[in-house]
């Protein structure tokens, strides 16, 4: 685990580094804010930031791992396939309980690192690139409640939405990387609430109170809506118009556009990528693995995006290429010329594989240098003594 992902030039900018946001939304000051001020009280000094940061990425990740065991193909809320036994009951107030505390000590980390005199580029590093991979759980857990089939949208519908989810996590850095502020969309919070609701209105009523139509719109067509319009009706063109200020009033990085859209460019070739391959799969990818194929496209943008934060931070380039896109970039060369069948499955398992052990690697490697670089500790509040 000791490769050196970060170059001089890199640290060297974490050394100028400083924190700079905004966070204008009305739920984060009247409703979430003054919840956590009142729970950091609880917490004790000597319990590091990071602690809580990976307590509550790891709820995420204990709830994503249940809906898998329990509903791996996203039949068990649909009434028309009985061969799927439903979710159980309690796994609903369960996904709400880490839903909820999720985005609780998500919140409370910044406050308690400013509590201990931890605050520093490497818990908002650490924060923001679980925070990246955590874009991949939320809405597939999501998908478990609706379902595929009746009432509800098929795969290849969910994963659009799911790459807008993404895409608008990825947008909000990139436009720190041109402003130098980052702007804290007003939907993170509303969703995170949300969410939590839905998950707790199904443990009391059941996943059957989705299963109605209006006018001919099923709650999934409605939910596909509501998730489409927010990312590009909302939180896109909201990040687009920050960016745009910044160079009207030349408050930004000033790039050109040629730097200006470099750091999207891997995203965008890796969404293309696998929208190809869930278009011409000669195997139907989607449909029979949509839990597996959605995992490796998350675990690979999460990837992405983790090398996006850490050059946004330490204001350097950002690489136009990513290499774990070069097997995925075979692969589908693959699919698209010979029909390859269930190949394409141990293809996916293979590379599913691959890149969240690469994806992981990165991760550590990254947060021990950076925490080697700045002497500090990454779990355990204080620093350690200089040598000689």
């Amino acid at each position: 685990m000791s490769f050196r992902y970060l170059s001089k030039d890199i640290l060297h900018g974490y050394d100028k580094y400083k924190y700079n946001s905004i966070d204008s939304s009305p739920v984060s000051k009247y409703i979430t804010h003054p919840f956590w001020n009142f729970c950091v009280q609880f917490f004790p000094r000597w319990l590091a930031p990071n602690v809580i940061t990976l307590s509550g990425f790891m709820l995420l990740v204990i709830q994503y791992s249940l809906f898998t065991y329990y509903d791996p193909y996203f039949y068990a809320s649909d009434t028309s396939h009985p061969e799927y036994p439903p979710v159980p009951s309690w796994l609903w107030l369960v996904a709400a309980g880490c839903m909820f505390w999720a985005h609780t000590l998500d919140g409370i980390d910044g406050k308690q690192a400013r509590r201990t005199g931890m605050s520093g580029p490497l818990g908002e590093l650490f924060d923001h690139g679980l925070d990246s991979w955590a874009t991949l759980f939320m809405p597939i857990g999501m998908y478990s409640v609706f379902g595929r089939g009746s009432f509800s949208i098929p795969p290849e519908r969910c994963f659009p939405i799911i790459l807008g989810v993404m895409f608008t996590f990825s947008i909000s850095h990139w436009e720190k990387y041109n402003t130098g502020v980052l702007f804290l969309p007003w939907g993170y919070d509303i969703s995170q609430l949300a969410m939590t609701l839905v998950y707790l209105n199904t443990w009391i009523f059941g996943y059957e109170i989705y299963k109605f139509s209006y006018a001919g719109f099923t709650v999934g067509d409605a939910f596909e809506f509501l998730m489409h319009f927010s990312v590009w009706g909302f939180s896109i063109p909201m990040s687009l118009w920050n960016v745009y200020v910044s160079y009207r009033d030349r408050t930004g990085k000033m790039y050109s556009l040629w730097d200006n859209i470099k750091p999207l460019v891997p995203i965008f070739i890796e969404f293309a990528l696998f929208l190809m391959w869930m278009r011409y799969s000669s195997y139907d990818i989607i449909k029979k693995q949509p839990r597996l194929f959605t995992t490796s496209c998350g675990t690979v943008f999460s990837h992405i995006t983790c090398r996006l934060i850490v050059n946004s931070m330490a204001n350097t380039d950002c690489d136009i290429f990513n290499w774990l896109l070069i097997p995925l970039a075979a692969i589908v060369i693959g699919v698209l010329t010979i029909p390859l069948g269930i190949i394409e499955l141990y293809l996916l398992w293979a590379y599913t594989i691959f890149v969240t052990a690469a994806h992981i690697h990165y991760g550590i490697c990254v947060v021990q240098q950076l925490a080697e670089h700045l002497n500090i500790y990454i779990f355990t509040v204080g620093r350690p003594e200089k040598t000689e």
